[in-house]
C-alpha cells in the first residue's frame, strides 16, 4: 500500500518509529510531523522520521491521506478537534492510543463522520522521544485494529494496510473488548512493575535491600520507567477494565498466600510449575511474543 502523504501528531518513539518505517519502505511519498518546540525540527529531520515537521497543525496535516495520532490518550480529543478543519476530502485517521473505548468516544465524533478508525500496536519501550525510534518497531508486533458500527469499510482496510505494511500482525476486534483484554496483557504488568518498584526501592527501606536487587528485580521492574503522565492518562481512561484485571490478580495472589501460609509444600510447588508450563507454551507459540515488542507500548 501507497500513499501520498502521512502526517504524525506528534513524533515520539512509535509516531517516530512509525515515520522510519514508512520512509524505509516508501510506503509514502512525503510523511510530515507535528512537533511542539522548533528545536524538534531539526532533530526529527536528522533522525530521518520524517521529510519535514512543524509546529503547525495545519502545515503537518493539509493534504494527507492518511493522519496518525501519536500523543498520549489524553490529549487527543484535543487535537481531533484542531485536525478537523485541515483534513483534506476523504482523509483516513487512526491513532496509537493503548486505550480504545475512550478514544473512540471522544475522538471519532470529532471528525468526519466514517473516518476514524483506531489502533494500537504492542510494540515500544520504557524509553520515549524520537531518538529512541527504530524503523524495525513494529516487525512481527501485534497491532489491534478496532473499528465502530460508524467507521467506513474502506478506512478500515487503509488502517489495516497501514499497519501491515510496516510489519505488524493486524487483529481486528471491538473498542470494548480491546481495553479488557489489553488491560491485562498490558496494563496490569505497568500496574504491578510500578507498585514493586514504588515499595521496595522506597527510600524508607534499608539500603541493604536495595543493593540486593539483581537482574531478577530489574527485569520484572523495567516497564515502570514508562513515561508517567502517559502511563496516567492509560490507568484513568481503561479504570474499570484495570478495576477488574487487578481484582482477579488479588484474587490469584491470595491463593497464593494462603498456600504459603499453610506450609503446603505440594500446592504451592503446582501453582509454581502451571505458571512456568503456561509462560513457556505462551512464549514458544507461534503467536506468542515478538523479541522484540514490549508491554509499555505505545502504547501512547
Amino acid at each position: 500500500m501507497h500513499f501520498d502523504k502521512v502526517a504524525l501528531v506528534g513524533v515520539g518513539l512509535l509516531g517516530g518509529s512509525l515515520g522510519l518505517a514508512l520512509r524505509a519502505r516508501r510506503m509514502a511519498a512525503h510523511v510530515s510531523g507535528l512537533v511542539r518546540r522548533d528545536a524538534s525540527i531539526r532533530e526529527c529531520l536528522e533522525r530521518g522520521a520524517v521529510d519535514s515537521a512543524s509546529t503547525s497543525m495545519a502545515e503537518v496535516v493539509s493534504g494527507a491521506d492518511v493522519v496518525v495520532l501519536c500523543t498520549p490518550v489524553g490529549d487527543m480529543p484535543a487535537m481531533a478537534r484542531a485536525i478537523a478543519p485541515c483534513l483534506a476530502p476523504r482523509a483516513v485517521i487512526t491513532d496509537v492510543g493503548s486505550v480504545k473505548g475512550s478514544v473512540m468516544r471522544e475522538v471519532a465524533p470529532k471528525l468526519p463522520a466514517g473516518c476514524f478508525v483506531g489502533s494500537h500496536p504492542m510494540a515500544g519501550s520504557e524509553q520515549a522521544g524520537v531518538g529512541a525510534a527504530r524503523a524495525d518497531l513494529f516487525d512481527g508486533a501485534r497491532c489491534a485494529v478496532t473499528p465502530s458500527a460508524e467507521s467506513l469499510p474502506g478506512v478500515t482496510d487503509a488502517v489495516e494496510g497501514l499497519w501491515r505494511g510496516v510489519g505488524a500482525e493486524v487483529m481486528r476486534m471491538s473498542p470494548e473488548l480491546h481495553d479488557a483484554w489489553v488491560a491485562r496483557a498490558s496494563h496490569l504488568p505497568h500496574v504491578l512493575a510500578a507498585v514493586l518498584a514504588h515499595d521496595v526501592l522506597d527510600p524508607s527501606m534499608a539500603a541493604e535491600v536495595r543493593r540486593l536487587c539483581a537482574t531478577g528485580f530489574r527485569d520484572t521492574t523495567r516497564i515502570a520507567s514508562g513515561h508517567p503522565g502517559m502511563w496516567r492518562d492509560i490507568l484513568l481512561s481503561n479504570r474499570a477494565a484495570i478495576l477488574e484485571a487487578l481484582a482477579e490478580w488479588r484474587d490469584e495472589l491470595a491463593g497464593l498466600e494462603r498456600l504459603i501460609a499453610d506450609g503446603d509444600a505440594e500446592g504451592t510447588e503446582r501453582f509454581l510449575a502451571e505458571a512456568r508450563h503456561r509462560r513457556e507454551a505462551w512464549t514458544h507459540s507461534p503467536r506468542g511474543p515478538h523479541a522484540d515488542s514490549s508491554s509499555s507500548a505505545t502504547h501512547a
